[in-house]
C-alpha cells in the first residue's frame, strides 16, 4: 500500500464543496504561482507521510457533522493528482465505508487519461483556471495552461461535475479580453455547476520570507468589489456570448 504526504488537515471546511467537509491538503506541486499563499506545500519530498488508515482515522470522530450538512470529503493541495493513486484509494474507502461525498480541488495540471481511476472516484472537481492566456499563465505559474483546458474539456465530455475557480489579481487578470475569453471558453463547457472568483489576499507573505523567498506580488492591492464585479460580468458576457452560438448552430 502506498502511503501519502500530507500537508496538513481541517476538520470543518466550509468553502471548499457543499457543506461541511473535512479538507486534507496533499503536499507538492508543479506549479509555482506568484499568488500562492501555501508556498510551503511546493516540494514534493516535504510533508507528513501517513498511512490511507491514518487518514481515515483523523476523518471518523466527525462524519456526522459531514453527513447532517450534506458534506464530505476534499482533497487540496499542493496538487492531489501527483499522488493521484493515494487520493483515489482515499476517495474509495470513504465512499465504502461511509458512503461519503468527494471532491478533488485541483489546478488540471496533470494528464486525464493518466488518472482516470481517481477521476472515477471524484464526484466533484474544483478546478482553478490561473490564466485564460497562455503566455500570462506562463508568467504567473511557471507552467503552460494546456494541460488544464485539456483537464477541463475532458471533465466535460465525460460528464463531470465541475466549479471552476479563478483568482483574480489586480494587473494580471483585468484585461477585457482575457475575462471575455475566459468567460467563452467556459460556456463551450458541460457540468460547470458554479463559477467563483477568488479575489487576490497577501495573506500568505509570511510562508514566503519564512522560506527565504522573494514575493513576487509585494506592494499588489486586493481588488476592490468594483473589479471583481467588472470581471464577473464579462466573464458571463463571454459565456452568454458561447451560448447564444451553440444554440444557433454555428
Amino acid at each position: 500500500m502506498v502511503n501519502g504526504h500530507i500537508h496538513s488537515l481541517e476538520t470543518f471546511g466550509t468553502v471548499d464543496g457543499p457543506g461541511i467537509r473535512f479538507v486534507l491538503f496533499m503536499q507538492g506541486c508543479l506549479l509555482k504561482c506568484q499568488y500562492c499563499h501555501n508556498p510551503d506545500t511546493w516540494a514534493l519530498d516535504g510533508g507528513k507521510e501517513m498511512t490511507l488508515e491514518e487518514v481515515l482515522a483523523e476523518i471518523q470522530p466527525y462524519l456526522s457533522y459531514y453527513r447532517s450538512s450534506g458534506g464530505g470529503l476534499t482533497i487540496s493541495g499542493g496538487e492531489p493528482t501527483l499522488q493521484a493513486h493515494f487520493v483515489a484509494e482515499i476517495f474509495k474507502e470513504v465512499k465504502r465505508r461511509w458512503g461519503l461525498h468527494t471532491t478533488l480541488d485541483s489546478n488540471g495540471f496533470n494528464e486525464p487519461d493518466r488518472i482516470h481511476d481517481l477521476l472515477d472516484h471524484t464526484d466533484l472537481v474544483l478546478l482553478d483556471l490561473k490564466h485564460i492566456d497562455d503566455e500570462k499563465h506562463i508568467k504567473l505559474t511557471g507552467k503552460s495552461n494546456e494541460r488544464t483546458l485539456k483537464t477541463a474539456r475532458w471533465l466535460s465530455d465525460h460528464g463531470r461535475k465541475m466549479w471552476i475557480r479563478h483568482v483574480y489579481v489586480p494587473g494580471i487578470h483585468d484585461q477585457e479580453e482575457d475575462l471575455l475569453n475566459l468567460g467563452r471558453f467556459i460556456g463551450t463547457l458541460n457540468g460547470v455547476e458554479k463559477f467563483e472568483i477568488l479575489p487576490y489576499h497577501q495573506m500568505g507573505i509570511y510562508k514566503w520570507e519564512a522560506l527565504g523567498k522573494v514575493y513576487p506580488l509585494d506592494g499588489v492591492p486586493s481588488p476592490t468589489e468594483e473589479e471583481v464585479e467588472r470581471a464577473y460580468r464579462l466573464i458571463e458576457q463571454g459565456r452568454a456570448e458561447t451560448a447564444s452560438v451553440i444554440c444557433s448552430g454555428k
